[in-house]
């Protein structure tokens, strides 16, 4: 960690509303590997947890990963976040995007899932900056470093809507067939969160599409089951047709998931499937003169 970089551990209003928000949902009611994937980021955020790097040190980039083959950065930046209004904001996101997937596929699956659509995402991530550099002739796509949850957010928004009815989502009052979205909020947070990663949000959209879209998520549905002992199943057909016989449906529901869990989202808390938004705050010293995105 390089001097004057250690985390100074201190209640910020990000976290202090987070917190509220998780009291009033009910710790009870958010999955384990949900809650205990927050509680880590928060813990890391608050300095909590010790770690010998800074945020800035673990960022991702595609200059940092290919020419200094700094690969720690494809897991550490995920889980690191610029201020406490972008951990507030994705966690609460990835509260209702946790309980709904991961009350539908097990806490098992969704773990490595997770796992999965983090290296994907961050994978994306760099391909997309290589791509920039070398036909867009813009290096400064490698050098674009990049923090923070918000590209696993987008997949697993991708993979909710694919897992649920098609149907209207509102987009800042908008109405819009749900399976666009994403995509809208792609755009909108561009335009209006000047700071916010692009490649990182379009990363993981295409993780997310390449998850549900392509036969890539037929086999890591396999390797998924083949670690987990379980079966993933799907409520609703993905493009690739996985596997939905009535003993994987069996095998599922004789854990203790009811279909009416399927669906229950924040109940009647006021959120759903495709909210909050995912905003960030605009850093404006050093996070903004390396290129900093998150």
């Amino acid at each position: 960690m390089h001097p004057g970089n250690r985390r100074q551990p201190r209640l910020e209003l990000g976290v202090i509303l987070l917190l509220s928000e998780m009291f009033n949902i009910g710790f009870s009611t958010i999955p384990r590997v949900t809650l205990f994937t927050i509680l880590g980021q928060v813990l890391l955020y608050l300095g909590v947890i010790n770690v010998p790097w800074s945020k800035w040190d673990v960022c991702i980039s595609g200059d940092a990963v290919l020419r200094t083959k700094d690969y720690r950065r494809f897991i550490l930046s995920t889980f690191e976040h610029g201020d406490d209004m972008h951990l507030y904001y994705n966690m609460i996101s990835f509260i209702i995007k946790g309980r709904t997937l991961e009350n539908r596929y097990g806490s098992s699956n969704f773990a490595v899932l997770l796992a999965f659509l983090v290296v994907i995402t961050n994978g994306f991530y760099i391909a997309l900056a290589k791509f920039g550099s070398e036909f867009l002739e813009d290096y400064s796509m490698m050098r674009s470093c990049a923090i923070g949850f918000s590209g696993v957010l987008f997949a697993l928004k991708v993979i909710t809507t694919a897992e649920t009815a098609p149907g209207t989502a509102y987009i800042m009052g908008l109405p819009m067939p749900s399976k666009y979205a994403a995509w809208a909020e792609l755009l909108i947070i561009h335009l209006l969160v000047p700071n916010a990663s692009f490649m990182g949000h379009l990363a993981g959209i295409l993780a997310g599409c390449l998850y549900t879209s392509t036969f890539i998520g037929k086999v890591i549905d396999s390797i998924i089951s083949t670690i987990t002992g379980w079966p993933m199943f799907h409520e609703h057909q993905f493009s690739f047709t996985p596997p939905s016989s009535n003993s994987y449906r069996n095998n599922y529901e004789t854990r203790g998931f009811s279909r009416g869990a399927y669906n229950s989202g924040f109940g009647n808390s006021g959120f759903n499937n495709f909210g909050p938004n995912i905003f960030h705050r605009t850093y404006t010293s050093r996070e903004q003169e390396y290129g900093w995105r998150y």
